[in-house]
């Protein structure tokens, strides 16, 4: 997070009198085709291909998709069309995917109104609550993944099959040897404006990590979704699969989302102390009050947004792992913070951001947003103190065991009312989110597994 990130593009010149719509903009950027996009609840990227000729359709509101058919987004068969309302603020052109087509995220309504239980609602809806109290949040993302096959049988190799060290981050070979796809995706990202400043390979063979710039939240979390979107299709047309599964091999480390959070009022950051002890506690790391609180938040409510930060049963095989090839997991088990130390749950690497580290590669960026703000947020208003930070690699007797499943996360999202209640602030949604999760964990709970088989057939 080193500077704020310039728009995904830039408008049409036009005089205050002008009316400029989703057509201008497309066709003053050469755009034949539209992806009239939103998520359902897990992340899945839902879309309607649109010709430029229907953008004043679209941004009508005549796109019409079957809510129930389309995911996890709260409908039944019976209701009525989720439509898609396009934000032109998000407005992507990706001609580097296919010449003349863009990406346009929209807000899914319902009956005219905003649909509470889709997720950029949901977050803009948090985003709503945060600048009625005069403050807005500045998010940067780190987006790791692997590029991997899929082999006849069944099973996953490296992409990069000469990429098999049990110790390869950073590894100067391996990122040469994808040169042609890192470069690819780095282009892309600058050529939308987003900043893209480094591009590494990370901890696990065949992982990687490219950055780009820190935004407002709603533009980081669209550019996360984006990001997803073009690494899959550009991996795609080189034969490999990109994966944001947060634990795909069991021996290597898994795959993180990590969030860096900002508060700010105006051009005022509110997490830097105003430079007297007393204002940072005597804490030692630079932070306001308002900053602690806010730590003191999420630390207080980590068990329940874990279910957004780690939605689903895989990732539990990630935050569980005691070990990988490389030696470390790089995933916190216990809810505690400290200062430039990347085995806490929140890392404070400088007094401008906190470091939350518990996220994986499966978590729905609006969701984990919204969710992590609400935390801070009710820290804020009833100013937890977090106590003292953890030293480095230790964490305190009574810090949270964050879940070790799933269904301990859906279980701890229960019995928190501040988090089931944190999208668009009604707790139904929330419990609709927590009885899906916990359906999914009994799907796979009901499934033989070759360990079962392995340990028991023989075991009496």
């Amino acid at each position: 997070m080193t500077s704020v990130a310039t728009p995904a593009v830039s408008a049409p010149s036009i005089t205050p009198a002008d009316h400029i719509s989703l057509k201008d903009i497309a066709q003053a950027h050469d755009v034949r085709f539209l992806l009239a996009t939103f998520v359902d609840m897990t992340g899945k990227p839902c879309a309607k291909l649109v010709p430029v000729e229907a953008a004043d359709e679209l941004e009508a509101g005549a796109m019409g998709f079957a809510g129930y058919a389309a995911g996890l987004i709260g409908q039944k068969p019976q209701d009525s069309d989720l439509i898609a309302i396009p934000d032109l603020a998000s407005f992507t052109p990706v001609p580097f995917i296919k010449d003349g087509l863009a990406i346009i995220h929209c807000d899914p309504h319902v009956d005219g109104k905003p649909w509470p239980y889709a997720p950029r609602v949901i977050l803009k809806n948090t985003l709503a609550r945060l600048a009625g109290k005069g403050m807005q949040a500045k998010i940067g993302a780190e987006v790791e993944y692997f590029l991997v096959n899929r082999n006849d049988d069944g099973t996953l190799s490296t992409a990069d099959a000469r990429d098999d060290s049990p110790r390869p981050c950073y590894d100067a070979r391996g990122v040469t040897r994808m040169y042609d796809h890192l470069t690819s995706i780095s282009e892309a990202m600058n050529s939308l404006g987003w900043g893209n400043y480094a591009n590494d390979h990370e901890d696990a063979a065949g992982q990687f990590e490219q950055n780009f710039n820190y935004a407002d939240a709603l533009t980081t979390a669209d550019r996360v979704v984006s990001l997803r979107y073009i690494l899959n299709i550009l991996a795609e047309q080189r034969g490999m699969t990109a994966t944001f599964m947060p634990k795909p091999f069991t021996d290597r480390t898994g795959t993180g989302l990590h969030f860096h959070l900002s508060l700010w009022s105006g051009a005022e950051a509110l997490f830097p102390a105003d430079g007297s002890s007393a204002d940072d506690g005597g804490r030692g790391l630079g932070l306001s009050g308002l900053a602690y609180s806010f730590i003191g938040g999420i630390l207080e409510h980590a068990p329940a947004l874990q279910a957004f930060l780690a939605p689903t049963v895989n990732s539990y095989k990630r935050s569980g792992a005691t070990t990988s090839s490389s030696g470390a997991t790089w995933s916190p088990r216990k809810a505690s913070f400290g200062g430039n130390d990347r085995t806490h749950m929140i890392r404070v690497p400088d007094n401008k951001r906190i470091e939350l580290r518990s996220g994986d590669g499966s978590a729905n960026p609006y969701l984990a947003i919204a969710t992590a703000i609400e935390a801070g947020l009710d820290g804020v208003e009833r100013a937890v103190d977090p106590g003292m930070p953890s030293g480095p690699g230790e964490s305190k007797p009574d810090a949270h065991l964050l879940p070790a499943t799933l269904l301990h996360a859906v279980e701890a999202l229960r019995k928190d009312p501040v988090i089931l209640a944190s999208l668009s602030g009604d707790a139904e949604i929330g419990r609709y989110y927590a009885d899906a999760k916990e359906e999914e964990f009994l799907s796979w709970h009901n499934q033989v597994s070759d360990w079962e088989i392995r340990t028991y057939l023989t075991s009496i």
